[in-house]
């Protein structure tokens, strides 16, 4: 079955106008120029030009991102949040702006942390609460094991964290061939597809948004780089000792879920709530797995009151909505 859906993905590639197949790359500068605003800076840390934004004062929220997104799935955490929190996200690694680290084949958890922790080095950020998404969060609770010090607030949302499947979209493009294919030609269509298979509503899936995720994705070297994050991914997903060390993970957590999430599945969020000493938990109804652009003021304000008091009105998963 899984073969056939392979193939249907081919043919409705090769049915795809040209203008929409991705193939070449954007200029860097074009797309700096469409996607960065007033907040957005950039800092060098190691070989690698890291791009950010900045907003706001008050206490620190570093927000990271998802598996091929960006640092613009925070735009409504980042309204909501910003008159109460000093907000700085950041285009990771073989992402956005920032783009791929030429060096690497792979992206293990331990570059992740070790470039996010020289990232806040150099931003000086010694005190922070850090919420991170799908592959954010699992950057996220790993950075919190390696510096405990610093991180007094912990929220994942739709995290990953054990051996699970991968999502289709990113499976079949970590296949041998069709990951080099993927390097030269990634069109719209499959964007579209992955962020609608994302989605629990997929009529909030906009052109618009479409195109601002295939236009980061044609940055250049960002196509390798991603194909190199799905494969570690995929390497990672079968590892059984994955999330043994969540346990150790003593900062105040909360996990923040979408009911309808199709790549991690509440049933890794049942393992987290489990595992973790210091939880609290609240899901969505109808929502996918990016919780934080499918109901960005809601999830903030969430955010926000575990923030302030470290608790939330929390239920079971097989009961909990958003409000």
């Amino acid at each position: 079955m899984k073969f056939f859906r392979y193939l249907l993905v081919l043919a409705a590639v090769a049915m795809t106008g040209c203008a929409s197949m991705g193939v070449g790359s954007r200029p860097l500068s074009e797309l700096t120029e469409k996607y960065t605003n007033a907040e957005s800076k950039f800092v060098a840390v190691d070989d690698l030009v890291m791009h950010y934004r900045d907003e706001g004062k008050g206490p620190v929220l570093v927000l990271l991102h998802g598996v091929a997104s960006s640092l613009h799935t925070w735009d409504g955490w980042t309204d909501e949040l910003k008159n109460s929190y000093r907000v700085i996200r950041v285009d990771l690694p073989a992402h956005g702006l920032t783009g791929p680290d030429p060096k690497m084949e792979r992206y293990s958890i331990s570059y992740m942390v070790d470039k996010l922790d020289k990232f806040m080095n150099k931003l000086g950020l010694n005190n922070v609460a850090i919420a991170g998404n799908s592959l954010g969060g699992y950057i996220g609770w790993n950075y919190a094991l390696y510096r405990p010090d610093r991180v007094n607030k912990l929220i994942l949302i739709d995290a990953a964290g054990y051996p699970q499947d991968m999502p289709f979209i990113m499976d079949f493009a970590s296949w041998p061939v069709i990951g080099e294919m993927s390097q030269l030609m990634m069109p719209r269509l499959l964007v579209g597809m992955n962020l609608d298979s994302a989605y629990g509503d997929d009529d909030k899936v906009s052109s618009t948004l479409v195109k601002r995720y295939h236009d980061l994705l044609l940055r250049p070297g960002n196509r390798k780089g991603l194909v190199n994050v799905f494969r570690t991914m995929k390497e990672q997903s079968r590892n059984p000792s994955l999330g043994d060390r969540v346990a150790q993970v003593t900062t105040p957590t909360l996990l923040m879920w979408g009911e309808e999430d199709r790549w991690v599945p509440l049933s890794i969020m049942d393992r987290f709530r489990r595992d973790l000493p210091n939880v609290s938990v609240i899901t969505y109804e109808g929502v996918g797995h990016m919780p934080m652009e499918e109901l960005p003021v809601q999830s903030a304000r969430d955010a926000r009151s575990f923030l302030q008091t470290g608790k939330v009105f929390t239920l079971p998963a097989a009961t909990a909505s958003a409000r």
